[in-house]
């Protein structure tokens, strides 16, 4: 469903150094399967999900999704095959639009965007049953603007639209980190249902050690543009949040040696 052949990307850092943000990266996703990625600061975790959507162009490499190659394709062409949430509950939709409205733009994903057609009164009532499986109560605020929402139901019903047309491809770029815990907790539990339900091959980024270790059923950790722990099935299904707090913990103290010898030998030779 998804592979990323020798992936490579770049950025431009202070005083002209290049960064490398992806190195040589390589992996394959399984149709169905749900993955969750972690990583420090500048691990790579959001390039690669970056470079995924077609919003990072890559340097060199291959990526393929449903095994069409997509390196070369602009984020706009594979919105059609990709569905996206991302950390920011006010992104990813238009928030003077209704709830109706911006249901109807996401159901037309890869068409016309024209809105007079679609809001018909069957369309309407399919979209209050949609909603309604949310159980945030929100089938009757189809009128509603949609920035007028908490924050929680934001992001449920941007995780609606995304999956409204059945994405080959669903990215979650940490679209429960901007929330409380009450309501991040209900919208882990609605991705789990609408992903289960719907069969969707699922790349997730998480801050969360303990969304990292419940949710999916594969594990990536990512370190300087690579990935160095990719854990599925029944070690995955063993893992713990307080085990992999640790690895991660030793990963960020390694990282900060790195730094502290890397500023040593710059100092030396000043």
């Amino acid at each position: 469903m998804l592979e990323l052949h020798n992936v490579v990307k770049h950025f431009t850092a202070e005083a002209g150094r290049p960064v490398l943000a992806l190195d040589h990266l390589t992996l394959r996703a399984e149709e169905g399967s749900f993955i969750t990625v972690i990583g420090t600061n500048g691990s790579g975790k959001s390039t690669l999900q970056g470079a995924i959507a077609g919003s990072i162009p890559v340097d060199s490499g291959t990526i393929r999704i449903a095994g069409v190659d997509v390196t070369r394709w602009p984020e706009h062409r594979r919105a059609s095959m990709i569905g996206r949430v991302f950390q920011n509950p006010f992104s990813g939709t238009a928030p003077n639009l209704t709830v109706a409205e911006n249901l109807a733009l996401a159901a037309r994903r890869g068409q016309s965007r024209r809105l007079g057609w679609v809001l018909g009164r069957r369309t309407r009532e399919q979209m209050r049953d949609r909603v309604a499986g949310l159980g945030m109560g929100l089938e009757s605020r189809l009128d509603t603007a949609i920035g007028l929402l908490s924050g929680g139901q934001r992001q449920a019903l941007t995780l609606l639209m995304a999956t409204l047309v059945r994405p080959k491809l669903l990215l979650l770029d940490e679209h429960t980190a901007a929330l409380d815990p009450k309501s991040a907790d209900q919208v882990v539990r609605l991705t789990r249902q609408i992903v289960e339900r719907e069969r969707l091959t699922t790349f997730m980024v998480t801050h969360s050690m303990h969304q990292a270790a419940t949710v999916g059923d594969r594990l990536l950790m990512m370190h300087q543009g690579g990935i160095i722990m990719d854990c599925e099935g029944a070690a995955k299904r063993r893992l713990r949040a307080d085990e992999l707090l640790r690895r991660f913990e030793d990963l960020r103290r390694r990282e900060l040696l790195d730094e502290g010898a890397a500023e040593l030998i710059r100092v030396a030779y000043v």
